[in-house]
């Protein structure tokens, strides 16, 4: 193994060193920019790491109806999202620690993979409530996933790359002719963001109403260190939608300096402001509101690929 390989070792480990670390400060920021739009103190920025780790000093609890899919869930569902990390480049243009031709794909069936987990885990409990919210869940992934992939599509059309880490570099030289294309992508990007994360307007992590619940219903049967690991894969895939957004709005540095990874965390901090902006001056949609978020969604990107035909 020659010095460059020890190099990129050393990159690709600081790389997921940083995003394991930084992903629970997402939903910190959130919850602070929602407490300041309603005037008040709000939680501390670092209330999700705290959270964690008190679930994590817990036992957990489980039903006699549950099976070991239930159990096994979590852990698998959070090994799905650590290896999409593993697919998502450093900042700076550097290589992902995984990359290959058509990784983009793969990198959406192992979050849908994630999903399964827990979709089949709530139904596992036997509980009616519970097959309410995965059945949503499902629906919504439904119109979800086209409209990703057709963003993807749309990188894919504008740089003539198939994987994350050819998308980045080449985004950075074409990046002022294709402005209307990349703006739209973004907005698509972002609505999905909003939608896979269970962020307002499409679902609210918050609450505990029988009428709106998606994804948290799911997870209401899980305690202890199991729902400590479904919180920590749930902050790492929303880091993961802001990496892919940081990644295609900033110009690849020449390797990965200081200055790409604090660029990288300032557009990351910037996309968790707009989250927080987002929950705090809208309110939840009805999910016929929602189905049509993501259709219109899905119609930016292909509008973004027609667009790259000009």
């Amino acid at each position: 193994m020659n010095t460059a390989d020890l190099k990129q070792i050393a990159e690709n480990m600081i790389f997921m060193i940083f995003a394991m670390a930084c992903a629970p400060l997402i939903p910190g920021i959130v919850n602070r920019v929602k407490a300041f739009f309603a005037g008040r103190k709000g939680p501390p920025l670092l209330q999700p790491y705290y959270d964690i780790f008190k679930l994590m000093n817990k036992g957990s609890v489980y039903s006699r109806t549950t099976s070991w899919i239930f159990k096994v869930a979590p852990m698998i569902s959070l090994s799905a999202v650590f290896c999409a990390l593993i697919l998502v480049p450093c900042p700076g243009g550097g290589r992902a620690p995984i990359s290959f031709y058509g990784d983009i794909i793969f990198f959406a069936y192992l979050l849908s993979l994630a999903r399964f987990l827990t979709v089949l885990a709530a139904l596992d409990t036997g509980s009616s409530f519970e097959g309410m919210g995965a059945s949503r869940e499902v629906w919504f992934s439904a119109l979800a996933e086209p409209a990703f992939f057709a963003a993807l599509a749309a990188c894919v059309s504008l740089t003539g790359a198939f994987s994350f880490g050819d998308i980045f570099s080449g985004m950075s030289g074409i990046m002022n002719g294709n402005l209307p294309v990349i703006i739209l992508v973004l907005l698509s990007i972002f609505i999905v963001l909003l939608v896979e994360n269970c962020r307002v307007p499409a679902d609210d992590p918050n609450t505990h109403l029988e009428l709106t619940m998606i994804h948290e219903v799911m997870v209401l049967d899980y305690s202890g260190p199991d729902l400590g690991i479904i919180l920590y894969a749930s902050y790492l895939k929303l880091f993961l939608f802001c990496s892919i957004i940081a990644g295609l709005v900033l110009p690849s540095f020449a390797g990965n300096s200081l200055s790409a990874y604090v660029s990288s965390f300032c557009v990351i901090v910037i996309l968790s402001v707009v989250v927080g902006t987002v929950e705090s001056i809208m309110a939840r949609f009805r999910f016929a509101k929602v189905s049509r978020m993501l259709i219109a969604a899905f119609a930016l990107s292909m509008l973004a690929i027609i667009l790259t035909f000009r």
